[in-house]
């Protein structure tokens, strides 16, 4: 439809996503910045991450997601300047 084509093209929003164990393995880097459309929900987040690197497919069901220091299901919807925290397991003693 044209006019969501219209409303998607006026205003992006802006988030930065803090990447920890295999997610920072994969990308090489502690965060990356991302654009998407208003009403984008979180799990939007991981399947960019996953449709870049299809090796973190893996830890899909399993993850946990943070916006702004606070843990959030994966439909909460993401506001520009969020701060998003993917949360894979992790192990250790």
């Amino acid at each position: 439809m044209t006019n969501d084509q219209s409303f998607m093209s006026q205003s992006a929003i802006t988030v930065t996503v803090k990447l920890f164990a295999a997610y920072q393995e994969a990308y090489g880097q502690s965060e990356i910045v991302l654009e998407f459309p208003p009403q984008t929900p979180a799990i939007a987040v991981l399947e960019r991450l996953i449709s870049q690197h299809p090796e973190l497919e893996k830890w899909q069901e399993i993850t946990r997601f943070g916006i702004n220091c606070q843990f959030v299901s994966p439909d909460t919807l993401l506001v520009n300047g969020d701060e998003v925290v993917l949360i894979p397991p992790v192990s250790g003693g």
